[in-house]
């Protein structure tokens, strides 16, 4: 935090497609998506539309005991979405909360069920799901959360696959380990166990680590075969951001749970969703004193403004589907990546997968940067004097941007990336060296 306390505040005035500008009317390209949400662009005319004709309506009515027309709307459009078998929705208003949402109702669809043992969780190394208490025990992010580990429930973790890919092409992939692990971990404790959690395809906010194709696919099978429930966490991957609209119909799978947020409202306002399968939905019906009903809600539970957004960035998104949008802009984008990034000199490895890359930074020659020195941060830094809005992760860049960006934004915003790189690490490891 010490860094960022010690630069000039950029305050954000407004924003016009794939640009944000501040407060003293200097531009950036929003290199992140404003963490990863903004789909269709800053200030889109049909996503403005779509909230000021709810705003004339309602813009607050609860779910909790009552429904609302873009809800009931919304969660009908999720249904149709998603694989077959997802048919129940339950509304939340972030990431977090939505995952949540999915272990409670596991966890409570197995005492129902008789089985009160079965209540512990699997993850993937690495894997991140949140900030909460219960998101945090069942990832496994340590520069996120090792600090508040004893707070979290116990949870176990298999190994991640190896992959790597580029210009979208599959050059190592390597998932026997991983699963291997994984059916040991189920053999041993599936009797106890109620359930797994994935990000599928990529894990984000563990630098972009890459699967194999058909990763997901496996993972949910072993799962089945051991009756344990599967859990989906598309909280980043969904609505487009690696080329499907969702990543479980891609891979052929129905979870028994699926996680959404993110890009769900188009980057506009806060919603998330838990789709569930129709059999697990019916275990929880019954009369009150059978206090089978699931207790769980927010406040601004399936907001009515934000579902009006939802269902209008739903329906452009399946314009740009049926047009083959995304792929065109992804492989423009593994393009220009591959161009400016595979040998450069300072780069340890590139990783990207539809409109999302991670690259990983290092010293000219090998080796790994100092912790104190923040290599990846002063990188940022001095993008946003190129008009460049990016995030670090560790010494990573990590570069989301909207999916609505062209292909000569989608050229600007690499080749101002580069020269951020090129302005700051050989000065820097140079130096360092002198030092």
């Amino acid at each position: 935090m010490q860094e960022y306390w010690e630069q000039p505040p950029l305050v954000i005035a407004s924003g016009q497609g794939g640009w944000l500008t501040d407060v003293e009317g200097r531009t950036y390209l929003d290199g992140n998506a404003s963490i990863w949400t903004n789909v269709h662009g800053h200030n889109d005319p049909d996503l403005n539309a779509a909230l000021q004709r709810q705003l004339g309506r309602v813009a607050h009515a609860t779910m909790l005991g009552l429904a609302h027309e873009p809800g009931a709307a919304l969660a009908a459009e999720l249904a149709r979405l998603a694989p077959e078998g997802l048919s129940r929705v339950f509304f939340t208003d972030n990431g977090a909360g939505a995952v949540e949402v999915a272990l409670k109702m596991s966890f409570q669809y197995w005492q129902l069920e008789g089985r009160p043992e079965k209540r512990g969780v699997i993850g993937l190394a690495g894997g991140y799901h949140g900030d909460t208490i219960g998101t945090m025990a069942v990832g496994d992010s340590g520069f996120f959360h090792e600090r508040f580990r004893a707070w979290g429930f116990p949870a176990d973790h298999f190994p991640a696959p190896i992959c790597r890919e580029w210009a979208g092409v599959v050059h190592e992939a390597d998932a026997r380990e991983s699963l291997a692990a994984l059916e040991a971990l189920l053999r041993e404790k599936a009797d106890r166990t109620a359930c797994l959690i994935l990000e599928p395809s990529v894990q984000g906010a563990a630098g972009m680590r890459l699967q194999p194709p058909g990763f997901a696919r496996s993972v949910a099978a072993l799962c089945r075969q051991y009756g344990v429930h599967v859990i989906f966490d598309e909280v980043f991957v969904g609505f487009g951001r690696l080329g499907p609209l969702l990543v479980c119909a891609e891979e052929g799978v129905t979870p028994d749970f699926l996680c959404l947020a993110k890009g769900l409202t188009g980057g506009y306002l806060p919603l998330a969703a838990t789709l569930a399968r129709e059999d697990i939905f019916k275990t929880f019906l019954g009369s009150y004193e059978s206090r089978r009903a699931f207790f769980h809600g927010h406040t601004f539970t399936g907001n009515p403004l934000a579902a009006a957004v939802a269902l209008e960035n739903i329906r452009k998104l399946r314009e740009w589907d049926d047009a083959g949008a995304l792929p065109a802009r992804a492989a423009c984008f593994g393009r220009l990546l591959e161009a400016a990034f595979a040998a450069h000199p300072h780069v340890r490895e590139l990783r990207h997968r539809g409109l999302t890359a991670a690259i990983d930074l290092m010293p000219a020659g090998g080796g790994e940067y100092p912790v104190a020195a923040r290599a990846a941060l002063r990188v940022c830094l001095r993008a946003r004097d190129h008009g460049l809005l990016l995030r670090p992760l560790g010494d990573s860049l990590l570069l989301v941007p909207p999916l609505c960006l062209s292909e000569p934004e989608l050229g600007e915003l690499v080749s101002r990336t580069l020269r951020a790189i090129d302005d700051v690490l050989p000065d820097f490891q140079s130096h360092a060296q002198r030092s």
